[in-house]
């Protein structure tokens, strides 16, 4: 049975997509800890631990979550980007990239900022716009 990212890879779910390649698939998480918080993930994977992944696969998500990181940090207002693997919520690898002003923004215990649909959109495409310019 398919994971909900892997739905969402391939547009069976909606989503807020920020980049898009073959193996890789970035969108917004729907409860973000700050505007831009992000997911990526490989497509054609379902495992959910990111050390199990082969190689060339773990390889190229963290070359790919490295220009959506870039794009987000052109996009959107933060010092830096913060990364963490958590993987515990669905059971397919995906690494989290969160705009950082603080190291309280990464702090997964607090309560999620509410964002509108419109708010997600224009996030969303600020940061594919910026992405593109990138590749």
């Amino acid at each position: 049975m398919a994971t909900i990212f892997t739905k969402i890879a391939k547009g069976e779910i909606p989503s807020y997509k920020v980049a898009e390649s073959e193996e890789f698939y970035a969108f917004l998480d729907i409860n973000p800890l700050v505007a831009g918080h992000t997911l990526v993930i490989p497509k054609n994977v379902e495992d959910d631990y990111i050390f199990n992944l082969d190689s060339k696969t773990y390889e190229g998500l963290w070359a790919f979550a490295a220009k959506v990181a870039a794009a987000i940090r052109a996009a959107v207002p933060c010092k830096r980007v913060g990364v963490a693997v958590l993987g515990m919520e669905v059971p397919h690898t995906h690494i989290h990239l969160v705009p950082l002003n603080s190291e309280a923004d990464m702090d997964f215990r607090k309560k999620k900022v509410e964002m509108t649909p419109e708010d997600f959109a224009r996030t969303a495409s600020a940061i594919y716009e910026e992405f593109v310019k990138i590749n």
